[in-house]
């Protein structure tokens, strides 16, 4: 059964799924895991900051990669992960994907279990996660996290420019502890500009395989 607004897919070459509503992959096509522990991970300075009870937020849940590959580098400290998805997929639809990387596979079983059984807090090893479903526009606004570092994980600017507006990158720099940091995969202008005004010292750092630039910073 597909859970209440669920996005229909498309599946390039068989193993990489396309979201239609979007009509952007949900990750890399050239090696997503690569991809996020390049962007998300080391550009949040993970996992070396991690102490315990730190928390990771995110912007766009997707295939739960970004979150399996934090389980992946962080086997015993107890953190907090909490993701904001609107268009979640089906457990199925996310074995699927993560059958393309066989190290977030080994590790997976957990999640797609709890998943599957329709819970939305996770226990991961020492991670514990909450995907909050439905428009980030309103959830994030309502939430009162204080995050210690940001996966801003969003369908492109180009294809989903919601997520990437001025005014929920702002609410990004509101739901940021002090010295909290973000990394994004994105480079675009109007992106940086936003993050900028909502408070963060923003630096464009190499990108992965074909991207040139990426994105990250800290809260000043």
């Amino acid at each position: 059964m597909n859970p209440p607004d669920h996005s229909p897919l498309n599946w390039r070459d068989g193993v990489i799924p396309v979201s239609t509503r979007f009509d952007d992959p949900y990750f890399s096509l050239n090696d997503g895991l690569s991809e996020t522990r390049h962007v998300f991970l080391a550009g949040n300075d993970l996992p070396a900051r991690l102490t315990p009870g730190f928390h990771v937020a995110e912007l766009g849940f997707g295939t739960g990669l970004n979150l399996l590959a934090l389980l992946i580098a962080n086997p015993s400290v107890p953190i907090r992960y909490t993701s904001f998805e609107a268009f979640p997929l089906t457990a199925d639809e996310i074995a699927r994907a993560l059958n393309h990387f066989p190290e977030a596979e080994a590790v997976a079983a957990p999640f797609l279990s709890q998943w599957a059984a329709g819970a939305t807090t996770l226990t991961l090893g020492p991670i514990t996660a909450e995907i909050i479903i439905g428009d980030a526009r309103q959830t994030l606004a309502a939430s009162t996290l204080q995050a210690d570092a940001w996966f801003l994980d969003g369908f492109s600017p180009a294809k989903n420019p919601e997520l990437w507006s001025p005014e929920i990158l702002a609410e990004v720099g509101r739901h940021t502890a002090p010295g909290g940091t973000f990394a994004t995969y994105t480079a675009a202008g109007h992106v940086r500009r936003s993050l900028a005004e909502a408070g963060f010292h923003v630096e464009r750092a190499p990108g992965h395989g074909r991207k040139r630039h990426m994105s990250k910073g800290q809260l000043l």
